[in-house]
């Protein structure tokens, strides 16, 4: 009980000295940030915000590794379920939408702790991203998707990297979405993608929280949530999607495994190549995400998520409020 009263008269502390406060939680995909995070939560009297852009869509809990319906009973979260997996939710709309819910959380006096592995949505709240104002184009956009339907999305993600390799880098291939938009900007405004979209000026004061656990043991986790995932039924919830109308070309059907279990639904693929596939895209999605969140970055308080004790230790470093940057 004295405990948690220190905590308490901690978090007032905090939130009165600090202006707009925001813990940031971050990490490879299943390292372990969803249970931890509930703990933060918990003890701060934290409310949670994703910016994993997977668990955008709903219906599409399994495949994602979405918390369950218990865990976000816990603690409130946010930007959960909140488009179907046939509408586009851009990087912009999710920052003006994450602003809200987070000043929203400020005016509550709770704090708000953003939780994800999606780099970008992490960096445009972190480092407050001016987007490129270049309105959508749509008919040169349904023109980049034409070509991409005829030389294939890896070939088209090809021609990105020759005209901005910046962006290339940061884009996965397999995110048609982001390729071509990427591709509409520059060939509307004659620059670089990555070049408009630039540093601001941070909103919040940031604590970044990085977890890490040896990367084999991580694949490992990895390979093991897979086949939980199809033991829970993620064949069936690809099924109850393609039911409901939705296909492989949608946005939300990019999060690695969909269309793999679509192409074996179709008979293209076995359930073993599935799995195989989906363990090697997530492999390299792990080693993607170590690009945007380095060990050697001086603003991540980076903590081994196999200690003991490592909540409290957390809950410690956020209270120390020389710790917060803009």
């Amino acid at each position: 009980m004295q405990q948690s009263n220190l905590r308490s008269c901690g978090m007032k502390m905090l939130l009165s000295e600090i202006p707009n406060p925001l813990v940031v939680l971050v990490g490879p995909t299943a390292v372990g940030k969803t249970e931890l995070s509930l703990s933060l939560a918990e003890k701060l009297n934290g409310e949670i915000i994703s910016s994993d852009s997977r668990l955008f869509y709903r219906g599409m809990n399994i495949g994602t590794a979405k918390p369950s319906a218990e865990e976000m009973a816990r603690v409130p979260h946010h930007l959960i379920d909140v488009t179907d997996p046939d509408e586009s939710w851009s990087l912009a709309v999710f920052q003006q939408e994450a602003y809200k819910i987070i000043d929203d959380i400020h005016k509550r006096g709770k704090l708000p702790i953003m939780v994800g592995g999606t780099g970008q949505y992490v960096h445009a709240i972190v480092q407050g991203w001016e987007m490129p104002a270049q309105a959508p184009d749509d008919g040169l956009r349904a023109v980049l998707n034409r070509w991409a339907k005829e030389i294939g999305k890896e070939d088209l993600h090809r021609k990105l990297a020759l005209v901005d390799p910046i962006a290339a880098e940061k884009i996965d291939y397999r995110n048609l979405r982001r390729t071509v938009r990427a591709l509409e900007v520059i060939f509307r405004t004659g620059k670089r993608f990555s070049a408009q979209r630039r540093k601001g000026n941070p909103r919040y004061a940031t604590l970044q929280v990085g977890l890490f656990r040896p990367r084999e043991e991580i694949f490992q986790r990895v390979d093991e949530r897979i086949e939980i995932m199809f033991e829970t039924g993620f064949k069936e919830e690809v099924q109850s999607l393609l039911k409901a109308g939705f296909t492989a070309d949608d946005p939300g059907m990019a999060s690695i495994g969909y269309r793999e279990v679509i192409k074996h639904l179709n008979g293209d693929m076995t359930l073993e190549e599935v799995k195989a596939r989906m363990r090697q895209l997530t492999h390299i999605f792990v080693r993607r995400q170590a690009n945007w969140f380095k060990r050697e970055d001086e603003n991540i308080y980076w903590f081994d998520v196999r200690k003991n004790g490592i909540v409290d230790e957390i809950v410690t470093t956020i209270l120390n409020q020389n710790n917060w940057k803009r």
